[in-house]
């Protein structure tokens, strides 16, 4: 007697397909993140991990505190401050930043989050890419400036030479909310894995920039910045700037510490 074959169970092509859909952007983000914990590199009480840098003329400066467990930069009385910084004391290499931060309608100044960066206190500079925080133009933030010496100018986007950002160079769904929206803190995540440098701002990628042969270039090296350095927040030269962040977390790529 002809025995009947076992039963088989058979997937449609389109479940499939329907499957590795939902599926492979998840493993695809698995690949880019590293594993491990969160870690805050700001205990929401004092500045304790951070250190401000600037120029003699604004070291008696309190452009940078702690208030009801945010940090504060508030520079808008100040009649012309030049850069002053708040710096991690640890250095990092690839790694995931994820904060909150407040813009108010009424700051005219600029800022931005500097990554892999390095102070020198002779020349009272900070050498290294920077994501733009641009209250006056929200449409600039998650851009990427280099304040390297010797660099100094857009990274992300490219911009031809002699020119400057303009609007039309911006993420077209991009959202930015002032202190006074219905939402009045913003998502920023900053993602540095090799010399390659994402943005996420509010939920959306607003910037996603391989820096490679520049960020590891002998300029680069030469600063030591790049692909490993400082985190720090900052207060642009000659600007009033009024500005809070909160809920500063890190994820570190293990074998990058």
């Amino acid at each position: 007697m002809i025995q009947p074959k076992p039963a088989r169970t058979f997937m449609k092509a389109s479940t499939i397909q329907l499957l590795l859909a939902g599926w492979l952007p998840l493993a695809m983000q698995g690949a880019d993140q590293p594993s491990g914990a969160w870690t805050s590199i700001f205990n929401g009480t004092d500045l304790a991990g951070w250190t401000i840098k600037c120029k003699p003329v604004d070291r008696n400066s309190t452009f940078w505190k702690v208030v009801d467990g945010v940090i504060v930069a508030d520079s808008m009385t100040a009649p012309k401050p030049d850069y002053v910084w708040l710096v991690t004391d640890r250095e990092y290499g690839d790694f995931v930043l994820r904060l909150q931060f407040q813009a108010f309608r009424d700051s005219p100044g600029n800022s931005g989050v500097q990554i892999r960066s390095r102070y020198d206190d002779a020349a009272g500079w900070l050498d290294g890419p920077q994501i733009d925080i641009h209250p006056p133009g929200p449409w600039r933030t998650g851009m990427i400036w280099d304040e390297t010496r010797g660099v100094q100018h857009w990274l992300y986007p490219t911009v031809p030479e002699g020119e400057w950002v303009n609007e039309s160079m911006a993420h077209p769904n991009l959202k930015f909310h002032f202190s006074d929206d219905p939402i009045g803190w913003n998502d920023l995540e900053i993602s540095a894995q090799g010399t390659r440098i994402q943005v996420i701002l509010n939920g959306v990628t607003v910037t996603d920039y391989d820096g490679t042969g520049v960020l590891d270039d002998a300029v680069h090296r030469e600063r030591r910045t790049g692909t490993r350095g400082h985190i720090a927040l900052q207060i642009h030269s000659g600007d009033q700037l009024r500005i809070r962040f909160r809920n500063l977390r890190l994820l570190e790529s293990p074998d990058k510490k």
